[in-house]
């Protein structure tokens, strides 16, 4: 084992900046020798926000982060089995996710396929262990387990539509998680440990993705992110509970954590959904109605829609965490306010017409 406890947070420290450095240094790479790499054919009818041609690369250096941080964490002799077993179902998710995004990337695949593959990775973690465990019939818990991976992995996919989006909502996803393990002393939880080193390597990326970005993350990085995010999020948001009570007998709980951790990515897929479903438009192709849009629509910027969307996300995620560490119905209901307000917010800029 790894002889550093009395030394935690230093190696930690550590395995971050190495970790944002390797991927600073990935993407630079990737970005000055592979100038075609992950770019689609001119001649392909791709629907994106932005019309200039950039390799879709970021997905690469998440990946191989993430790669680094599983060898790492395996250093470690702290592992039982279970989690073991939990580690590996989560490394072939997240590799299928990883290598069908690249396909699409490069080929662009058909949406049966994306979609077998996301039902694929969510069986993958169910029967290594990780699912969703709120409700008594097991049945229950693995429906919306597979419901909840397919339905994050498309939404994140969805968010990427702007530069420096889905980038700062995963980093805010991400860290959530890294600072609830540090204040309930689980620092050296290997969910954790993979979190400390994917929030680096997007850091790393997001220097070449915030406005106005050099890549793009692509549908490699974005499914990917989906498959990470929505496992780690089954622990730390669907099957928490809070701190100061025994359970929470209150299903709903665990759909308000839910929703206030994916708060952008939930609000900005329902408004499109909903959207398309009254003009009888497909929610399964690209557009430009998606809610960041209809703000620049309204005169707001890129890096200022990046920045709202951080400090929404910041809000939801600090909200979560207080109800994860102390459970009060005021907070709780502040909440479910918080975000059903957002949602109105985004929602009317989307249908409100414009002068």
């Amino acid at each position: 084992m790894i002889e550093f406890l009395d030394n935690t947070p230093l190696v930690l420290t550590v395995f971050f900046f190495i970790c944002f450095i390797f991927s600073v240094l990935i993407n630079s790479l990737l970005l000055k020798f592979s100038q075609t790499l992950g770019v689609r054919g001119k001649q392909v009818n791709q629907v994106r926000w932005n019309p200039n041609i950039k390799p879709s690369l970021g997905g690469i250096s998440f990946f191989v982060v993430f790669l680094f941080s599983y060898i790492f964490l395996n250093l470690l002799e702290t592992l039982d089995t279970g989690y073991r077993i939990r580690l590996t179902g989560l490394l072939a998710a997240c590799t299928m996710a990883f290598l069908m995004g690249l396909a699409d990337d490069a080929f662009n695949t058909q949406p049966l396929l994306k979609f077998i593959t996301q039902i694929t990775c969510a069986l993958v973690l169910l029967f290594t262990g990780t699912y969703i465990k709120i409700f008594d019939n097991e049945v229950f818990n693995y429906v919306i387990t597979i419901i909840w991976m397919v339905g994050i992995m498309n939404s994140v996919n969805m968010l990427d539509n702007m530069d420096g989006i889905t980038t700062i909502i995963s980093v805010s996803i991400c860290t959530f998680v890294i600072i609830l393990n540090i204040a309930l002393n689980q620092t050296l939880h290997p969910f954790s440990i993979l979190a400390i080193g994917v929030v680096s390597s997007l850091l790393g990326f997001l220097i070449y993705n915030f406005h106005p970005s050099k890549m793009f993350m692509g549908d490699t990085g974005s499914q990917f992110l989906g498959a990470f995010l929505g496992a780690i999020s089954i622990h730390f948001c669907w099957n928490v509970y809070p701190n100061n009570l025994i359970q929470a007998d209150d299903y709903f709980y665990h759909f308000v954590i839910v929703g206030l951790v994916f708060l952008l990515p939930l609000v900005d897929t329902t408004t499109v959904v909903i959207n398309r479903a009254l003009h009888g438009a497909s929610p399964f192709v690209g557009g430009k109605d998606h809610t960041t849009h209809h703000l620049f629509f309204r005169g707001v910027t890129e890096k200022r829609i990046a920045i709202l969307y951080l400090f929404l996300s910041i809000i939801g995620i600090i909200i979560a965490y207080n109800l994860v560490l102390t459970y009060t119905a005021t907070l709780f209901y502040t909440g479910i306010a918080f975000v059903v307000i957002v949602f109105a917010g985004l929602y009317l800029n989307t249908i409100i017409k414009r002068k």
